[in-house]
């Protein structure tokens, strides 16, 4: 594996770093690389904090996690998808199959159900296109109202942007967090 091209932050924190990390994490555990990261610059790890949407939103979080395993996904982002898969994707109900879906299949894959491929398809139109077919915005329109539709598209491009990063910078992945699958 490839050096990370900005090593990640080191304790001990400055006191305000210090305070910023521990606010992103569950107490008890150690800030993750991709956060530590950021933390060599605390203007950008103080804007990512807060454009995040690490909150519960309005969104259910199976669905949250499978717009973000998807995004990270299509976009190679194998160490933020191995972060949510080993933290999040299975306590909210995300099957295994759904699981390797987001890497090896697509919306027809049988493990999704009708709701998931909305939102298999949102993902995919957004990464291949920038865009939202007017056909699938109706789908869309009949499932979730207009601030769970805001805030799916804007959870799919946030999670461009983290790809980019953990991309770009090449963080190394986690101890423990999963690898995508093998075929």
């Amino acid at each position: 594996m490839s050096e990370p091209r900005i090593p990640p932050l080191e304790p001990p924190y400055e006191p305000a770093v210090a305070e910023e990390l521990a606010a992103m994490m569950p107490p008890g555990l150690e800030p993750i690389r991709l956060f530590r990261t950021l933390a060599r610059n605390p203007r950008i790890l103080g804007r990512f904090r807060a454009g995040s949407l690490l909150d519960r939103g309005s969104i259910e979080r199976r669905d949250r996690e499978i717009v973000i395993l998807r995004t990270t996904a299509r976009c190679r982002a194998e160490y933020e998808w191995g972060v949510h898969v080993t933290a999040f994707a299975r306590r909210f109900g995300v099957s295994e199959a759904q699981i390797a879906a987001t890497v090896h299949g697509g919306p027809e894959d049988p493990a999704w159900g009708e709701r998931d491929r909305l939102l298999v398809r949102l993902v995919d139109e957004l990464h291949d296109g920038s865009e939202i077919s007017d056909a699938l915005w109706k789908e869309l329109s009949a499932a979730w109202d207009e601030a769970q539709l805001l805030e799916l598209v804007v959870l799919a491009g946030f999670y461009h942007t983290v790809s980019f990063v953990v991309n770009g910078l090449r963080v190394q992945h986690e101890d423990g967090a999963e690898r995508f699958p093998a075929r």
